[in-house]
């Protein structure tokens, strides 16, 4: 999903970006839009692994880590000096997962999935309390350009919010900005799938080779 070369144009077009938010993990985001109150959240993680959405070790995606480097790279591009130490992040781990390892010879995903059942109850007791206040869950990263800050975390949004819009792994972002306000811009598309990744990584290949052109004499 084509995320900085928006925010690019905003800022070279003389736009003053106040928040840009989203949702920029596709697995993330098919693990949110697929749990519903009643269903197991280890089961919700276990779907997405089988069907190949997480890394071998599901706490690669549940750490939250991929989406502080993205939330990072915004946060420079809109002027914020900011390393990836400085982003808090929200984990989906639980801390006594955060250094287990498995038996010798275990699948990692499996025995995870395994261990986090024990934690159903408690993920049950967050969907079912935003469901009740007619929200959403939504693990998202956001970058307060006026405040200086990023972070990432597990939100609760309103079902009319853009982000309760997304489908199966779409990601999403929101820019608030000087021009697009009350409502913000809003970038909405797959985040995950072979097509899009091959055309995201050729665009960016012919960008650098366009960049690389040298004047005729």
């Amino acid at each position: 999903l084509p995320i900085v070369g928006p925010l690019q144009t905003l800022l070279k077009a003389g736009d003053e970006v106040t928040k840009v938010e989203g949702i920029f993990s596709g697995t993330l985001s098919y693990i949110f839009n697929t749990w519903k109150p009643g269903m197991k959240y280890s089961e919700v993680v276990n779907d997405a692994k089988n069907k190949g959405f997480t890394e071998p070790d599901p706490r690669d995606d549940l750490s939250g880590t991929d989406v502080a480097r993205k939330v990072t790279i915004l946060a420079r591009e809109c002027g914020l000096k900011l390393e990836l130490s400085d982003i808090p992040v929200k984990s989906l781990v639980p801390v006594a997962l955060e250094s287990w390892q498995p038996a010798v010879g275990a699948n990692i995903g499996d025995a995870f999935v395994k261990e986090l059942e024990a934690y159903d109850a408690e993920m049950d007791a967050l969907i079912s309390e935003a469901e009740a206040a007619g929200e959403v869950l939504r693990f998202v990263g956001a970058v307060d350009v006026q405040a200086g800050t990023a972070s990432v975390k597990l939100g609760r949004y309103p079902k009319d919010h853009p982000f309760a819009s997304t489908q199966f792994a779409d990601n999403i972002v929101t820019y608030d900005t000087k021009w697009y306000r009350p409502r913000p811009l809003v970038v909405q598309g797959p985040g995950a799938g072979a097509a899009v990744t091959a055309a995201g990584i050729f665009g960016n290949i012919m960008e650098v080779m366009s960049g690389m052109r040298r004047p005729r004499p």
